[in-house]
């Protein structure tokens, strides 16, 4: 039987296809893009799903590559928007070299934007809005010249806008509700292809934004009547309106007068008279002017003044600042607003730096939340005494470091500030609240016999302190010191997982410092750091003194301002358990509560790492890296 030349055409298309279809079918993922998916899944919180190393799925594209004469599948498009996801963004994103689009927008993604992020060359669109990002943008950012949409809107990132510096390709630029500081770069005028540009909500943004013809659309916060939407500026050539008044007259040109002749001569004196009534005219005129604008300016200024007293009494007091998601709305908080707005709220304590309230949040389901009240009598108030003025200031400071600490760090092991209300005579900081008050309760309600703490719920609580360490000192942006780790500061949730509180004495330390110098000593007897006391010097090598200290406590079962350690020759808790740890019997240290547990070997190596955390040189101690290691390297 005889084919046709179209039919032969027809059989070897489809030969064709086949094969193709059958060689893409046999094409392997890269083997280091797919060790790397796996280490970006787990920290994206999907675990236990096979969803992302489907290539060309609806979360995941991937493009052929050849490679050493052979071709294999590289991934080039990671798209997890809405998808609920809790973790991290891993540093393996770096080894995805093919990347060329991230898209993770809507999602409760926390922790720092990686640095690895530069080694993806190759990105076009990097969306990471609406999630819980803080710390610092990798300032080298600018690196990917092909990046045409940068969103990192509605995070909690931190620091100046220098990772702006040139993106030839950029066509959208969201950095919107975020907590940018500084001055707005003018390298924004070189984003030759930027349409669209939101920096509003950066309440620390300094202006004025270049000026850039190309961009459509433009929310900056700032100034904004030197920012008008190019559509509504009405461009004047002055050349062609002073042509166009000239003109003017001859539009009516059968109406108007015609010019006098030019040789036409005036008798002398009807011209001086004419210029004497001119001038008298242009006094009369410019003195009517000015009384008319006098009289204006004052009625103006009454209205204004009158205007803006009514809309100060109608508005709040202060401005609610939210910084957690947990807050849904302000509306939520709206009672804080109110002249006394925690007044039929239970007192669940009270310290040095004023009262905490237990509340539930309207509106979530019997959500508890903890308002710390600070009280901020008028600085001009008359029976304030040099003390009470400088008692005052260190308040203040410590609120103020509080929300400048806490407003920008997310971990699981410490508390977040979730929202932030000043008021003329208070500030209201608003936390989750934690249901088994603070490490310190527990102890004493364990000496008293009231309540149990078991070697397990202790060590866990250790490892808990040690994670929350490690973040602050090591994993976020910027060195953060404590300054008073005690049991105190230490809150336990509804899980007993511990959460490090109170940052009114933290300090972040800049970028190249080493330590941070003060005018006096901060903290709490007992976990003050020797070499603090000698030099006014902190370093992160003090807050790893306190929690040696805060660890002994735990094993021994008392505080160092115990009577207990009055009566021993070395008045000192951390003497004393040295000391001890040397003697014939170091089991005398561990709380008698915890002996015949069948854990003493356990609570001695705690014990060990206590005295390593508490040695007298800073340099020997170890990192809060490193002791957390120690500690969940102990098994039971």
């Amino acid at each position: 039987m005889a084919f046709t030349a179209s039919q032969i055409h027809f059989f070897f298309f489809s030969l064709f296809a086949f094969l193709l279809i059958a060689v893409q079918a046999r094409l392997n993922l890269y083997p280091r893009d797919h060790a790397a998916l796996l280490l970006v899944q787990k920290d994206l919180g999907i675990q236990g799903q096979r969803i992302a190393l489907r290539c060309n799925s609806a979360t995941i594209s991937c493009e052929r590559r050849k490679a050493n004469r052979t071709q294999l599948l590289r991934v080039t498009r990671i798209d997890f928007r809405s998808n609920g996801l809790t973790g991290t963004l891993s540093p393996a994103i770096g080894k995805l070299s093919e990347l060329k689009e991230l898209s993770l927008p809507n999602n409760q993604l926390f922790d720092q934007i990686p640095v690895q992020i530069l080694e993806c060359r190759k990105l076009e669109v990097l969306d990471l809005g609406n999630n819980l990002f803080s710390g610092k943008v990798p300032s080298e950012l600018s690196s990917l010249l092909r990046l045409r949409i940068l969103d990192l809107s509605s995070n909690e990132l931190s620091g100046n806008l220098n990772f702006l510096k040139y993106f030839p390709n950029l066509e959208k630029l969201s950095l919107a509700d975020n907590m940018f500081t500084g001055k707005i770069p003018p390298s924004l005028k070189s984003f030759r292809n930027l349409r669209f540009l939101n920096i509003s909500g950066n309440s620390f943004l300094e202006g004025p934004v270049p000026a850039m013809s190309q961009v459509e659309h433009l929310s900056a916060d700032l100034d904004r009547n030197t920012f008008v939407p190019k559509r509504y500026i009405l461009a004047e050539n002055s050349t062609s309106s002073n042509q166009i008044s000239a003109l003017a007259p001859n539009s009516n040109s059968g109406n108007a007068p015609a010019p006098a002749p030019s040789h036409s001569v005036a008798p002398i004196h009807k011209s001086n008279n004419r210029k004497k009534r001119k001038v008298r005219a242009w006094f009369l005129g410019f003195f009517a002017g000015s009384f008319a604008g006098a009289i204006s300016a004052v009625l103006l200024s009454v209205l204004f003044k009158l205007v803006m007293f009514f809309v100060r009494k109608g508005k709040t007091d202060g401005t609610l600042t939210i910084y957690s998601p947990l807050i849904k709305k302000a509306e939520d908080l709206a009672f804080l607003e109110k002249e006394d707005g925690v007044a039929s709220l239970e007192m669940i304590g009270k310290g040095g730096c004023g009262e905490v309230y237990r509340a539930e949040l309207p509106g979530s389901n019997g959500k508890i939340i903890a308002i710390k009240k600070i009280i901020q009598p008028p600085m001009d108030a008359a029976e304030l005494t040099e003390e009470d003025t400088k008692a005052l200031n260190k308040k203040m400071r410590q609120v103020k470091s509080e929300i400048q600490i806490l407003g920008q760090i997310r971990h699981r092991n410490l508390l977040p500030l979730l929202a932030h209300m000043p008021r003329p005579d208070c500030h209201y900081l608003v936390y989750e609240y934690m249901k088994n008050g603070s490490l310190q309760d527990i102890l004493q309600q364990v000496t008293e016999g009231t309540r149990e703490l078991d070697w397990l719920g202790r060590h866990r609580i250790a490892v808990g302190i040690a994670a929350g360490l490690e973040y602050l000192h090591i994993n976020h942006s910027q060195c953060i010191i404590h300054r008073d780790l005690k049991p105190a500061n230490v809150l336990l949730d509804d899980d007993m997982e511990a959460r490090i509180a109170d940052f009114g004495l933290a300090k972040a330390l800049p970028d190249a410092h080493t330590h941070i110098t003060t005018s006096n000593v901060a903290g709490t007897v007992g976990y003050i750091a020797p070499e603090y006391h000698q030099t006014l010097k902190f370093t992160d090598k003090c807050d790893i003194y306190s929690f040696g200290v805060v660890l002994a406590v735990l094993v021994i079962g008392k505080l160092p301002s115990d009577e207990f350690f009055q009566h021993t020759p070395e008045m000192s808790l951390v003497k004393w358990l040295k000391n001890v740890m040397t003697s014939e019997d170091p089991k005398r240290a561990i709380d008698p509560k915890l002996i015949g547990t069948g854990f003493e070997e356990q609570m001695l190596l705690v014990l060990k790492i206590a005295c390593f955390c508490t040695l007298e040189n800073p340099k020997e101690r170890p990192n809060s890296k490193d002791v957390r290691c120690m500690l969940t390297q102990i098994k039971h």
